[in-house]
């Protein structure tokens, strides 16, 4: 390895040592120490805000960021740990801790590189992702990581390189069992909520699908938040295996595994950055993929003007380069383009979609047709693509699961197995946006319409989100409900009416 790892306390004196303190401060998956200015190893050691300092307790360490302290929070003595600085190292307040300056990073070096024009080898991959799972990088340097391999920069060998480096850094779930399928929308759409729709189908077709769903990062609700509202998702190894041996199939919450702990830490600063490239988009989905074992992944490309990919050209580049690098690593992939134009389902926002989820795996009529199609397309093809059902015929096999009851006998069984179904919860106050004008509805702002849910609490409250009565091709009167902000405050149900009455072009409405 290039970079300076200690393995053990480097050499030292009482000089080094502080009492830890929980203070309770929420940094997400930063560790933070805070210091007093005035405390004799700031002093000695010349340390100053922002500095990277090592931390031990016992044979247990962690690289953190410093924050400063001049207020009388600590006493001379004692360094404050923020919640993730404080999971890493355990203890309890009180015990003694050891502060150094951290050994230098020398896989930077590879980064610097890159910066100015050379390839990222797969022994250079390697060091980074280490690095960075070790929490060796500070953001900055994060930060430049991901912006030099942003807009595309990344070629195929590198990617494979990234994503392969990433995989070699966490945890891996092997089946004995042939084949494992998956399926992943690379998203940009909100209320795409088919993965709770295609597990049970293809689980009750017989084959092994362990999903292992992300939370929402920039979007009212991932597959996890929704799959929280109506089961437990923080699972375990143990458990995901124990409920997918029984039932074929979970959906799980993935951070809570460490099957691709790089990603989840690069995402924390990607999304700050904006920056989503191809490259880091495709290692993030296929080390996430690979480490669940699976062996045969559908992916679903939504295109359309506010999603995610938003050209038919960007979405074929990016299909082509996750086939590549997913048969480099030995996966059978196929991509499917879909229509990005406008939400799925009615619901956006956990508890919403949960109910529309719910809808369609019952049969109930008025179940959003658009989401049924959508999970029936998907599970056509992942039933297909494992062997399942000849070639064109998924889609039939899908269907007559879902109509005969048989997926949603299976959902509650795979709900039990995680821990227990339960009823989504029901927002305390709703608002309905009516339209302005007459005529039929002809463009919708996906990201618009997902900033109102998010405004209106969502994922973290959530009944929280929008209910959307304006589908494209819809004939609006004037005063008709276009949506219903639904809110578990009055505070958040406030914010989200200002944004939503401020947007003219939410809803494009062409007039008769």
């Amino acid at each position: 390895m290039g970079s300076h790892h200690r393995d053990k306390q480097p050499a030292d004196g009482p000089a080094h040592a502080l009492r830890m303190r929980r203070m309770g401060i929420d940094t997400y998956l930063e560790p933070v120490i805070y210091m007093r200015r005035d405390c004799h190893i700031c002093r000695s050691e010349g340390f100053e805000a922002h500095s990277r300092v090592e931390v031990w307790r016992g044979n247990k360490h962690i690289v953190a960021t410093l924050n400063v302290v001049d207020a009388p929070l600590l006493q001379v003595d004692e360094a404050g740990l923020s919640e993730a600085a404080w999971r890493s190292l355990g203890g309890r307040d009180g015990d003694h801790i050891k502060v150094f300056h951290p050994a230098p990073v020398q896989s930077f070096s590879h980064v610097r590189a890159k910066i100015y024009g050379s390839p990222i080898t797969s022994e250079g991959a390697s060091e980074i992702v280490q690095d960075i799972v070790d929490g060796r990088y500070s953001d900055i340097e994060m930060a430049a990581f991901i912006a030099t391999c942003a807009g595309n920069r990344m070629d195929i060998a590198e990617t494979a390189s990234i994503t392969r480096a990433m995989i070699g850094a966490g945890k891996r779930l092997q089946w004995n069992v042939h084949p494992v399928v998956d399926k992943h929308c690379v998203g940009g759409l909100p209320a795409n909520r088919t993965t709770l729709i295609v597990v049970p189908i293809v689980a009750a077709c017989g084959m092994t699908i362990p999903k292992t769903s992300s939370r929402a990062i920039t979007s009212p609700a991932g597959s996890a938040d929704t799959m929280e509202t109506l089961a437990p998702v923080d699972l375990d190894i143990a458990q995901i295996r124990r409920v997918v041996e029984r039932e074929q199939g979970c959906i799980a919450w993935g951070g809570g595994v460490n099957l691709s702990p790089a990603d989840d830490i690069l995402i924390r600063v990607e999304r700050p950055l904006g920056l989503d490239s191809d490259g880091q988009l495709v290692a993030s989905v296929l080390s996430k993929k690979y480490a669940a074992g699976s062996t045969h992944v559908l992916i679903d490309i939504p295109v359309g003007p506010t999603a995610k990919v938003r050209s038919a050209e960007a979405a074929q580049s990016l299909g082509e380069r996750l086939t590549t690098v997913g048969q480099s690593l030995g996966i059978t992939l196929r991509t499917i383009i879909t229509d990005g134009a406008q939400p799925v389902g009615r619901g956006i926002g956990p508890a919403l979609e949960a109910y529309d989820v719910l809808a369609v795996l019952q049969n109930q009529p008025g179940a959003p047709d658009d989401l049924r199609q959508r999970a029936l397309l998907l599970a056509g093809h992942v039933l297909e693509l494992g062997g399942k059902a000849p070639q064109g015929e998924g889609r039939t096999m899908a269907a007559a699961v879902l109509t005969s009851g048989a997926a949603w006998t299976k959902f509650q069984s795979i709900c039990e197995a995680q821990g227990g179904m339960r009823v989504p919860p029901v927002a305390r106050f709703t608002h309905v946006v009516q339209a302005r004008h007459d005529g039929r509805v002809v463009a919708i702002d996906n990201r618009r319409l997902a900033r109102i849910a998010k405004l209106a609490g969502a994922p973290k409250a959530h009944a929280a989100g929008v209910v959307f009565h304006a589908p494209l091709g819809t004939m609006l009167v004037a005063g008709q409900p276009m949506l219903t902000i639904h809110a578990d405050s009055p505070g958040e149900l406030a914010y989200a009416r200002t944004y939503a009455d401020a947007q003219e072009d939410l809803v494009q409405v062409q007039e008769h």
